[in-house]
C-alpha cells in the first residue's frame, strides 16, 4: 500500500478513536438564521440542519410558517386527534429550533438583528425589498456582521422586470418551460401541458441554495468575508432544463411533450400490463435483442425498421404498438422477473404506498421516525446523503410554533426571564 495513503488512513483512524464512537457532523458549530417559509428556503434549512448546523427558524407569532396550515393531512397526537402540524410543514422543517418574532415591531427587528450578528448564515424568501424596509436587508446586516452569508430566494430574482412578482412553484414550472415538455402529446388522449407531481422547482432551489451557501462558507474560510446570494426559482428551473434546453439551443427545434417517451431512445415508455404499468428503457442494440427474445418478439429482430436506436426512434409508434400487444396479457410482476433475468432495465410504476413498502427502500431506511412532543412518533423521509465519516443526524423533529423562543433568547442574547416575559406581553414574541 502507498505509504502516504496508509498514513492518511492511520490519522483518520486515530481521529475516530479520539472521538470515542461519537459522530461529528460536518456543519457542527454553524448557526443558520432561517427567515424563510413554505418549501424552497425551509428545504435548504432542513438540509443544513441534517448536516449538523444549528438552524433557528423565525416565525410570526400565533400564525407561523404559512405551510403549517397547508392541510389536510395533519399529524395526529397519541390519542389519534388532529394536531396543528401539517404534513407539508413536517416535510421540510426537521432539525430546527422555532422562535416567534413580530418583525413589524421595532423590538422584534432588533432581536433578529442581534441574532444575525451571532449567525453564520441567513436564509430568507420575502418579496424583493421587504426586509430592507425592516432594516434586515443584506447591506444593514453585513455592516453588523461582515462574515454573514445572506441567501435570498425569490421567484424571479433581485433584478429584471419580473423581480417584484410573487413566484410559486407551479407558476415557474409553466413560465420556465417544464410544463411544455411534460404530459401527453397534442392529439393524444389527455394531451395537454401538466405540472410535475411534486414541487420540483422549489425543491431544486432549496438544494441549489444549500450548495451556494456551502460554496460561500468555503470562500469565507479563505477570505474571512461573507457575501450575498441571489437565487431565483425561474433561474433554477431554466438551468434544470439541461439537455432538453441544449437540444433546442443546438438544433433550433422546440422540444415537444412526449408523455413517458424519451426523445432520443426507444423503446422508452410505460406499457400497460394485465394489472398495472411497466416502465421500460432500452439503451442499446444488444439490450434490444435481449428484450425482444425475453418478450417473445423474435419477429422484430432483423426488421430494418428497428435495427438501430435511430430507426427505432423514427418508428416508435409502430414498435410501441407491437410491444404493447406482447406485454398486455401478463401481470407486471411476471414481466419484472422475465426482464430482470434478461438484464433489461425496467420498473413497475409504483404508487407512494408501494414505494415505502419496497424491500430495497426499506433496506435503505428511507423512512425514519422522530420523537415529537405532540405526536409521539412522527414518520419522516430520510435524507439521501450517505456520508461515511460525518453522517447525517436527526437531532430534532419539526418544531412546534415558538417552541424554542425562550431558550434561544436566553442562550444567544442573554435575556432574563423578566425581559422575555415583557416582550411576550407586548406581542413582540
Amino acid at each position: 500500500m502507498n505509504e502516504e495513503i496508509w498514513l492518511d488512513m492511520a490519522e483518520a483512524s486515530a481521529y475516530e478513536n479520539q472521538q470515542q464512537g461519537s459522530v461529528t457532523s460536518a456543519l457542527d458549530g454553524l448557526r443558520v438564521l432561517d427567515l424563510s417559509r413554505v418549501l424552497a428556503g425551509p428545504i435548504c434549512g432542513q438540509t443544513l440542519a441534517d448536516l449538523g448546523a444549528d438552524v433557528i427558524k423565525v416565525e410570526r407569532p400565533r400564525v407561523g410558517d404559512d405551510s403549517r396550515a397547508w392541510g389536510p393531512p395533519f399529524a395526529k397526537d397519541r390519542d389519534g386527534k388532529q394536531t396543528s402540524e401539517s404534513a407539508f410543514y413536517c416535510s421540510c422543517n426537521r432539525g430546527k429550533r422555532s422562535i416567534t418574532v413580530d418583525l413589524t415591531k421595532p423590538e422584534g427587528r432588533e432581536l433578529v438583528q442581534k441574532i444575525a450578528a451571532k449567525s453564520d448564515v441567513l436564509i430568507e424568501n420575502y418579496k424583493v425589498g421587504t426586509l430592507e424596509r425592516y432594516g434586515l436587508g443584506y447591506e444593514t446586516l453585513s455592516r453588523i456582521n461582515p462574515k454573514l452569508i445572506y441567501c435570498s430566494i425569490t421567484g424571479f430574482g433581485q433584478t429584471g422586470p419580473y423581480s417584484s412578482r410573487p413566484g410559486y412553484d407551479t407558476i415557474v414550472q409553466a413560465m420556465g418551460g417544464l410544463m411544455s415538455v411534460t404530459g401527453q402529446p397534442d392529439g393524444a388522449p389527455g394531451g395537454a401541458p401538466v405540472r410535475v407531481g411534486i414541487a420540483v422547482t422549489d425543491f431544486m432551489t432549496g438544494l441549489y441554495a444549500t450548495i451556494a451557501i456551502q460554496a460561500a462558507l468555503a470562500f469565507r474560510e479563505k477570505t474571512g468575508l461573507g457575501q450575498y446570494i441571489d437565487l431565483s426559482l425561474l433561474d433554477v428551473q431554466i438551468s434544470a432544463l439541461s439537455n432538453v434546453a441544449m437540444n433546442y439551443l443546438i438544433s433550433g427545434e422546440v422540444p415537444k411533450r412526449r408523455g413517458n417517451r424519451l426523445p432520443t431512445v426507444y423503446p422508452s415508455d410505460a406499457f400497460q400490463c394485465e394489472d398495472g404499468y411497466l416502465m421500460l428503457i432500452i439503451g442499446n442494440d444488444e439490450q434490444f435483442k435481449r428484450f425482444c427474445a425475453a418478450a417473445h418478439l423474435e419477429s422484430v429482430i432483423g426488421d430494418e425498421r428497428f435495427e438501430t436506436n435511430e430507426m427505432r426512434v423514427k418508428n416508435a409508434d409502430l414498435l410501441g404498438a407491437q410491444i404493447s400487444k406482447a406485454l398486455g396479457g401478463r401481470p407486471v410482476a411476471e414481466w419484472m422477473h422475465v426482464f430482470e433475468k434478461a438484464n433489461v432495465p425496467c420498473s413497475p410504476i409504483n404508487d407512494i404506498a408501494q414505494v415505502f413498502d419496497d424491500p430495497h427502500v426499506r433496506a435503505r431506511e428511507m423512512k425514519i421516525e422522530l420523537d415529537h412532543p405532540l405526536t409521539g412518533k412522527l414518520p419522516n423521509i430520510a435524507n439521501p446523503m450517505r456520508l461515511s465519516r460525518s453522517a447525517v443526524q436527526y437531532h430534532r423533529p419539526p418544531p412546534t410554533l415558538g417552541e424554542h423562543t425562550n431558550e434561544v433568547l436566553d442562550e444567544l442574547l442573554d435575556l432574563s426571564a423578566e425581559e422575555i416575559s415583557n416582550l411576550a406581553a407586548k406581542g413582540v414574541i
